[in-house]
């Protein structure tokens, strides 16, 4: 399909018509429906596990990489994986999904509002410069 549209300027010898392919272009992704997400996800090892995948309140360091360890070996077995990682990353996810914390994700350049990781290090410079 071909889309035309006139794009006014300041100056008329500019303007002209903008033809677009939209085929081509990047339109962004409708939210997962809960039936798709269901779907792979009565296969995932994780189902009924989900104190592994999510940090409880003032969770330790130490704590969290224990835990973490433990997710990463359900997720490295598992056959949905690869959906449940680019779910993850579509959706901006906390939590440990696909095989990655959410700090993995952001240092891969997948935004979360701000991972716990990555937060408690900021404090942390913060607190020993002052």
């Amino acid at each position: 399909m071909l889309i035309t549209q006139v794009l006014p300027s300041c100056d008329p010898k500019i303007d002209r018509a903008l033809s677009l392919n939209v085929s081509k272009l990047k339109i962004a992704k409708e939210p997962a429906s809960i039936s798709e997400i269901i779907n792979w996800g009565q296969s995932a090892n994780c189902k009924g596990k989900m104190k592994l995948f999510f940090a409880p309140n003032a969770e330790r360091p130490q704590a969290r990489q224990r835990r973490e360890i433990k997710a990463q070996k359900l997720c490295l077995l598992c056959s949905v994986q690869a959906n449940c990682l680019k779910f993850a990353r579509e959706h901006h996810e906390y939590g440990y999904w696909g095989g990655e914390s959410e700090e993995q994700r952001h240092l891969a350049g997948f935004t979360v509002a701000a991972p716990i990781g990555i937060r408690a290090r900021q404090l942390q410079k913060s607190l020993i410069k002052n």
